[in-house]
């Protein structure tokens, strides 16, 4: 069975801004309220094992909304994907939680509570074009940054700060590289040092977003490799992207957004071409490349340019 309790209706797209309206329209407020999704035929999550929990979350910029009514529950040490095309609410829902956004109704919860009292146990890893790659700091200043969201910006950071930042380097393969520029690394690198920066603060939740694009297949595959290990070490996983094998293969669960929370659940279950069609709507397109299928909007023109390998830069 798949969950689409809350279907797309062919509505137009908001863009994705930094500027942000305090209050939502008029005719959010006498918005239907619908029952949470279950996600599919398994079994409900008991309300304690839940790292996550979205609850008719609506929110927007400039007066326009870009998430409608969004209901999930994500269990602990669940990996989830979420997908749509560009505009649909990916990098907002994960603003959302992490309380950069501010809901206009409804609201995330992490571990049962508020999700903007749980920030030090959420780790997040934007976006690569959000980040100033010629900033001049080095791969262990990145890292170390991941322990601000606990200290603070104005306090020093200190030996326990050095050794849980260091700690993650490691995790992530990127130890030996600490001293580096981060203007020097290839793609590969740089989302293990963002990983790292996410990591710091021990987080229960990982919110990722976009972390393998532009990745080769074998960059990839040693990136979501550690994401699983990191699941099976207990975190939670929120990770948006266009690579449907990637869902397939590494989430235990599926997101398809577009706005609204089209399906929700297990990929073998609710990946097919009717749910693909309603996310991606007529901008979907298929492309089958290294044995992996990514959506992608049809306007959008990819280039070999834009692949980014996991070789040595700068060595």
């Amino acid at each position: 069975m798949k969950d689409t309790t809350d279907k797309y209706q062919n509505k137009p797209l908001s863009h994705e801004s930094t500027s942000l309206t305090q209050a939502p329209p008029d005719d959010v407020q006498t918005a239907p309220k619908y029952e949470l999704s279950s996600g599919g035929d398994y079994a409900e999550p008991h309300p304690q094992e839940l790292a996550l929990e979205v609850r008719g979350l609506w929110t927007g910029y400039n007066g326009h909304p870009a998430l409608e009514n969004i209901n999930l529950k994500v269990a602990q040490g669940e990996i989830v994907g979420v997908i749509g095309p560009n505009g649909s609410g990916k990098s907002t829902l994960m603003k959302a939680i992490l309380g950069l956004v501010k809901p206009w109704k409804g609201g995330a919860y992490v571990m049962g509570q508020p999700a903007a009292t749980r920030r030090r146990i959420v780790g997040y890893m934007p976006q690569m074009e959000d980040v100033d790659w010629e900033f001049p700091v080095t791969v262990r200043d990145v890292a170390l940054m991941g322990r601000y969201s606990g200290r603070g910006l104005l306090r020093r950071t200190n030996r326990e700060d050095r050794d849980a930042s260091d700690a993650a380097l490691q995790r992530v393969g990127m130890h030996d590289l600490g001293e580096r520029l981060i203007g020097e690394l290839s793609g590969g690198q740089r989302r293990r040092v963002l990983l790292a920066r996410a990591l710091a603060n021990d987080p229960v939740l990982l919110l990722l977003d976009e972390p393998v694009a532009g990745l080769d297949a074998t960059a990839q595959h040693r990136f979501l490799d550690t994401v699983d290990e990191l699941r099976s070490e207990g975190k939670t996983v929120v990770l948006s992207t266009h690579d449907l094998s990637c869902v397939s293969e590494w989430c235990g669960k599926a997101a398809c957004l577009n706005r609204t929370l089209i399906a929700y659940g297990p990929p073998g279950e609710i990946l097919d071409e009717q749910v693909l069609s309603e996310t991606f709507g007529s901008h979907l397109l298929l492309v089958h490349t290294d044995g992996r299928a990514y959506a992608y909007e049809h306007h959008r023109h990819d280039t070999a340019s834009d692949v980014e390998t996991e070789g040595e830069a700068g060595t």
